[in-house]
């Protein structure tokens, strides 16, 4: 019950006291528990905001145009764009999936395992005019600060003769690399000089001695986890590399029981008993089932399921019926998910479909190698990806694109397993809209000022926090992309905004579907807050903040290419 009185308890008679209580609808309304016991004193009034003086200098030049919105209105959206390839694979997920081994993703040395896995240096894996195999299948258009898709035939595999590097232990003068070859060594570009006790350091780019993987140039396990060409496999059914197809429910990978029945007390009271059951609760009263973007490039399928979940809960059908029926059946239950149709690129005909909960889970790790909820307990962010796919699948296949053959054989046979490869890159403004079923709006960047984009998020916002669901994209291409809080081509969602009471200072919430916060000291970033908390924004205690950021309006405008809204 959300009521806490009837009409009996009331002091007067004929007094309607049947007040609602406050936590109890929170609970309903959002589908998250919360400890009342933790609740902050401070007062309301503590949130109200101190506005800026309107005389005072205003640094975005753009607020003396003309053609700016009247107080108190939304800007005018954009024309929608005709093609967005929107996409960045999570180097995490990616790295755990080769090696079989989970990441510290907390960790500085981190960093240096997915460079060396991945074969370039950290720095330059997040942004696409390096050619990073993070966006492997796109190229950079430098003109537009765009990304572009290649074809199949624009994509090689590297086999490992491709990737051995010479002996460089004879090397000892620079005449010597070229015989090794290093062609044009007065040509060569170095990256970078240093002067230390007397001797010349020197790092140069040495592509022509050794090939690395990169967005045109992948080795085939590569191929097979995160593009969607099968190369002469169109016939057969699609399975990842080291994995196989298991039930999400199988206690064998899962390890313990979902966070939402420890939580519910009444039929675990009696089989944990009051003390343990009361560790439990304690232990999992703070984890959430935020998604989290597996080794694939499709962060903007990934961002809009998180952006509606998180504007509203109750659109996201999150029933996983995990208790319910005996172990015979267990394979059949399935999930019915409802998309509708927006039109363009991965696209199909408004439907509901139906998938079962079979997910391609890597042999070493027991994970899923796609999406995943941030408290690995949770099935549903992995099924809306799987549902997703399958339901733009169909469009594909009715207009002669996609893999209609090996789909058609696999659903032929019983079996539900969908290439979750094929979300290779999109639009993330209008998945929001293909879940919710509302229209998108963009808003390019270049176009507005930065106070109208804060005023955007305002507008779609109540206390701070986005009632409508909004995403956002970055370049392709800029001088900030040069860790994993920040990435190029990359979709986030945005959450909110916070501001400290002056129109100059004010930012916006946006959350990285990688799930990840880089440790502090390995990449700077001027205007972006790494660390969100509750004193600052009090909508950040109802999410893991792993991945949440805070970025200041105009690094914003700088940034981000376009912003935008499902309503």
């Amino acid at each position: 019950m959300v009521t806490s009185g009837s009409h009996s308890d009331s002091p007067l008679r004929g007094t309607n006291n049947n007040n609602i209580d406050a936590y109890a609808l929170f609970e309903a309304l959002t589908g998250r528990k919360i400890d009342r016991r933790s609740m902050s004193s401070k007062t309301v009034t503590d949130d109200y905001e101190v506005l800026g003086d309107d005389n005072g200098d205003d640094n975005d030049n753009d607020d003396d145009r003309d053609d700016r919105p009247l107080l108190g209105q939304e800007p005018s959206p954009d024309e929608p764009p005709k093609d967005v390839n929107i996409g960045a694979i999570n180097p995490y997920a990616l790295v755990e999936a080769m090696i079989g081994h989970r990441l510290d993703r907390h960790s500085m040395s981190t960093a240096r395992i997915i460079s060396d896995v991945l074969q370039t240096d950290y720095e330059e894996l997040f942004d696409l005019k390096h050619n990073s195999v993070l966006f492997a299948g796109l190229k950079l258009n430098e003109e537009n600060r765009e990304a572009e898709q290649l074809s199949e035939k624009d994509m090689q595999i590297l086999e490992e003769r491709d990737l051995v590097t010479p002996d460089l232990s004879r090397v000892k003068k620079l005449d010597d690399l070229e015989k090794i070859g290093l062609k044009e060594v007065g040509g060569t570009r170095i990256k970078m000089a240093r002067m230390q006790n007397g001797k010349l350091r020197l790092v140069l780019e040495g592509q022509s001695l050794g090939r690395t993987v990169g967005n045109q140039d992948v080795t085939e396990s590569i191929n097979d986890l995160v593009l969607p060409f099968r190369r002469g496999k169109q016939d057969r059914d699609w399975t990842p590399p080291n994995a196989s197809w298991r039930d999400m429910s199988d206690a064998l990978f899962r390890g313990v029981l979902p966070r939402r029945f420890l939580m519910d007390g009444s039929p675990f009271s009696a089989i944990f008993g009051g003390g343990r059951h009361h560790d439990l609760h304690e232990q999992y009263q703070h984890r959430f089932d935020d998604p989290v973007q597996g080794a694939a490039s499709n962060s903007w399928l990934i961002a809009a399921i998180f952006s509606v979940f998180w504007a509203n809960p109750a659109m996201i059908n999150r029933s996983n019926n995990m208790m319910s029926g005996g172990p015979m059946d267990r394979g059949r239950r399935t999930l019915s998910i409802r998309f509708h149709d927006k039109g363009g690129r991965n696209n199909a005909e408004t439907d509901t479909v139906e998938v079962d909960y079979q997910i391609p889970v890597n042999n070493s790790t027991d994970m899923p190698i796609y999406a995943r909820s941030s408290d690995g307990y949770e099935t549903w962010p992995a099924l809306y990806e799987k549902a997703f796919v399958k339901w733009m699948s169909r469009g594909q296949q009715q207009q002669g694109l996609g893999r209609a053959l090996s789909q058609a054989v696999a659903l032929e046979e019983g079996r539900d397993h969908v290439d979750l490869t094929q979300a290779h890159n999109g639009d993330p403004i209008k998945a929001m809209a293909q879940i919710n079923g509302r229209e998108p709006r963009y808003y390019f960047t270049e176009k507005h000022s930065a106070s109208e984009l804060a005023g955007l998020v305002r507008s779609c916002s109540v206390n701070k926090r986005t009632i409508s669901p909004m995403a956002a994209w970055t370049h392709a291409t800029g001088d900030m992309f040069r860790g994993s809080n920040l990435v190029a081509n990359h979709a986030y969602s945005v959450l909110g905004w916070v501001s400290d009471g002056q129109e100059d200072n004010q930012y916006i919430i946006v959350r990285n579907p990688w799930g990840v916060t880089e440790p502090r000291g390995l990449t700077s970033y001027p205007g972006l807050l790494d660390r969100v908390e509750p004193e600052i924004w009090p909508p950040v205690a109802l999410l893991d903040r792993d991945g949440v950021f805070s970025i200041e309006v105009q690094a914003f405008k700088r940034h981000f290419a376009c912003i935008g809204v499902a309503k």
